[in-house]
């Protein structure tokens, strides 16, 4: 008895979905490196009450989401983190929320797992379910961090010891970035 010809339409239609989600997978190779290199570098934080908005922020040109995080150098500053556009940002869109978003909805990356420093590139993720340990990680990086254009971090001053920490962690850190001086 043959098999009937609509089991191989269905397996050819589950072989182009399955190349897909391949493809789509090639893709988060290279945000994961850099999220494993950002961990190795920056330990976990947990924080709330972070500023988050889904409009264009103040001080920056491009309308993404965004959070504003303190300056690890002078913690009253904040700098803004920009989610760039990326398939993985749905997500994280639905929980920055609008006025008509649930609370619990936006409760569920209240605290905010933080790693990194604000002024390169950071790892952000939401709490497990169970309460426990980080889930959902997403890359933010400043624009200026991988080698490319964007905001000119000039005056966000870095410590040597914190230039060297974002270029281990594989941030490109640029020349414009004022360097404390060094402890008499």
């Amino acid at each position: 008895m043959a098999t009937p010809r609509w089991i191989g339409w269905l397996f050819l239609l589950l072989l182009v979905y399955a190349t897909f989600r391949a493809v789509l997978q090639l893709a988060y190779i290279r945000p994961s490196i850099y999220i494993r290199r950002t961990l190795t570098q920056y330990p976990w934080q947990l924080l709330s009450g972070v500023p988050r908005g889904r409009n264009k922020h103040p001080q920056v040109q491009e309308n993404e989401m965004w959070l504003e995080l303190p300056n690890p150098e002078e913690p009253e500053e904040r700098i803004p983190l920009l989610f760039l556009s990326s398939m993985r940002t749905f997500w994280w869109m639905r929980r920055f929320g609008t006025s008509r978003t649930k609370p619990e909805v936006k409760a569920q990356i209240e605290p905010l797992w933080f790693a990194g420093d604000p002024r390169f590139v950071a790892v952000i993720a939401a709490t497990g379910r169970t309460g426990k340990g980080p889930r959902r990680l997403h890359l933010l990086y400043q624009r200026t961090a991988t080698g490319r254009r964007g905001i000119e971090p000039t005056d966000w001053r870095a410590s040597p010891a914190a230039l060297e920490r974002a270029r281990r962690s594989g941030a490109h850190v640029p020349d414009g970035v004022r360097q404390y001086p060094h402890p008499s």
